[in-house]
C-alpha cells in the first residue's frame, strides 16, 4: 500500500465555540484528503489529516486562512504512512 503524506496540527486561541471543526469540514470537501478535526480538553482543536502532499499542505493553509482571526498559534507535524482514514469527520 502506498503511503501517504499525514500531518497533525494543533490549534490554539479561540478556536473552541466559534465554528471551527465545522469550518474545518467545509473547507475538507475543497480537497482531496481524509483525516478529522476535534475539540481537546485544554482548548486546543487537532486536525489529523493525510493525502497527496499538495493537497494536504493546501488543506491546512487553507483553514489557517479561513479561521485566521481564532487561531493564536499553530503546531505542525508531518511524516509518511500507510493511510488510515477513510474520509474527513468531526469527532
Amino acid at each position: 500500500m502506498p503511503e501517504v503524506h499525514h500531518e497533525t496540527v494543533f490549534f490554539s486561541g479561540r478556536v473552541q465555540g466559534v465554528g471551527f471543526r465545522y469550518s474545518a469540514l467545509q473547507v475538507a470537501k475543497e480537497f482531496e484528503v481524509a483525516g478529522f478535526v476535534q475539540n481537546l480538553t485544554d482548548g486546543r482543536v487537532q486536525l489529523e489529516v493525510e493525502g497527496a502532499d499538495d493537497e494536504v499542505k493546501g488543506f491546512v493553509n487553507a483553514v489557517e486562512e479561513r479561521l485566521h482571526g481564532y487561531v493564536r498559534k499553530t503546531e505542525r507535524t508531518a511524516d509518511r504512512r500507510a493511510p488510515q482514514f477513510s474520509g474527513f469527520t468531526i469527532r
